[in-house]
């Protein structure tokens, strides 16, 4: 059943799927929830994520989304799949410039054509299916990086 938040604050107009909220939790703390239940806290602390660590959070988990029904073609339905989310925020302009995504994915058998399909797989399936990247890069540079494939295309 979905939740929706207490009633101490009236529902906003537009809350419905896909709506989130967050309710302050203590000083610039907060806890993140979505209709399913689902809470993250959301601060600087010991067993908080910081909103930096969220928007990365976002364009991996879509990247890797994203990309799972077309690898799952080339490296079967239990293939294991690691994705990484790197950068800091500029604090002269007090922006993320850029964010560098890696994924690790198996490679063991393939050769270097299949390699070379699984980076070109991956790549065209988070361009053209993640919402989260298709937002955020108009006015930030997210780079991705296919781990192992440089060194397995190599070997």
């Amino acid at each position: 059943m979905p939740t929706v938040p207490d009633d101490r604050f009236e529902l906003p107009e537009r809350f419905g799927p896909g709506s989130v909220w967050a309710d302050r939790s203590g000083a610039r703390t907060l806890v993140g929830r979505n209709q399913r239940g689902v809470e993250i806290p959301i601060g600087h602390g010991d067993g908080e994520i910081n909103p930096g660590e969220l928007l990365k959070l976002a364009l991996i988990g879509c990247a890797g989304m994203s990309s799972d029904v077309n690898l799952a073609r080339r490296l079967g339905d239990d293939f294991p799949m690691r994705l990484w989310a790197h950068g800091a925020s500029d604090a002269a302009e007090n922006r993320y410039l850029s964010i560098a995504e890696e994924v690790q994915l198996p490679f063991e058998g393939l050769t270097e054509s299949e390699i070379a399909t699984v980076v070109k797989v991956f790549g065209r399936a988070v361009a053209a299916g993640c919402t989260v990247e298709r937002s955020v890069v108009p006015g930030m540079e997210v780079t991705h990086r296919v781990l192992g494939a440089e060194r397995e295309a190599q070997a």
